[in-house]
């Protein structure tokens, strides 16, 4: 082999050596699309991404305005995971969907409570009151329970019942089912609602101005979803962390003050 050719050849295994060394060294960044629904989870999730950017860990925010779309779209790869159902719901959509999703981790309750613009107190209700409830299965039996355990009515079935299980109604009262979002802006024609504290906060209504709210012994709690088999990855491992930090926690309380309870 000439001189000359020799020089090129150590000049080009030189240059391939370096190339491969800084891709070598390049690190990969973590990467998330997170779904939530908007307020709290929303608000949440924008603290945890801060936090996140500083190890170098990029979320994506993506939000949803009901409870069905989030599910739909972490099933269909559209986002990595998302973060703003209870497991009563994720387990009712999965098994009416047929969706290859489950929960990886629990984050807050947000208690359902019962409002009204009407009347103070739950003994103020008349005799064919109207109830707002929300119209999905698992928030609607939710609200059942919570009026059952107010002494309103009373149910055949304790898991998750619809308005088939009322077995005692002695006021008659109306219980209408709307799509949750809705609940807030129907007080004026309802008695009283049975509203998640996440449509609450975003009509800017005053969680503590609850007749009657559940409590922390719920099994409501939040929780983290993600599709099947992705459970084991580093990013939802650290997404995870982050969300189940002490840091987190104190955020969270200090501003929803009790309306939003951390659940881990």
């Amino acid at each position: 082999m000439k001189k000359s050719s020799l020089i090129i050849l150590v000049i080009l295994l030189s240059i391939l050596g370096v190339l491969y060394l800084r891709g070598t060294s390049t690190s990969h960044t973590p990467h998330l699309k997170v779904g939530v629904t908007s307020g709290p989870h929303a608000i949440i999730l924008e603290h945890i991404k801060e936090k996140a950017s500083k190890q170098d860990f990029c979320i994506d925010i993506i939000q949803f305005d009901d409870f069905i779309l989030p599910n739909a779209a972490l099933s269909q790869g559209d986002i990595t995971v998302n973060s703003y159902q209870h497991k009563p719901f994720l387990d009712e959509q999965i098994e009416n969907r047929k969706y290859k999703i489950h929960s990886v981790a629990k984050t807050v309750l947000m208690p359902l409570g019962i409002y009204s613009h009407k009347i103070k107190n739950i003994d103020e209700l008349k005799n064919g009151s109207k109830i707002g409830i929300p119209n999905d299965p698992t928030n609607g039996g939710r609200a059942l329970l919570l009026l059952q355990k107010a002494g309103l009515i009373s149910l055949t079935n304790s898991h998750n019942p619809s308005l088939l299980n009322i077995k005692e109604n002695p006021k008659n009262f109306q219980i209408i089912e709307l799509d949750a979002p809705l609940l807030p802006r129907s007080l004026e024609d309802l008695d009283i609602a049975v509203i998640n504290t996440d449509w609450v906060l975003l009509a800017k209504m005053d969680p503590s101005s609850a007749i009657l709210k559940e409590t922390v012994d719920s099994p409501y709690t939040n929780i983290i979803a993600v599709r099947d088999g992705d459970e084991n990855t580093p990013e939802i491992k650290q997404f995870i962390a982050l969300y189940q930090s002490d840091d987190t926690k104190q955020f969270i309380n200090d501003i929803f003050k009790g309306a939003v309870i951390p659940g881990w």
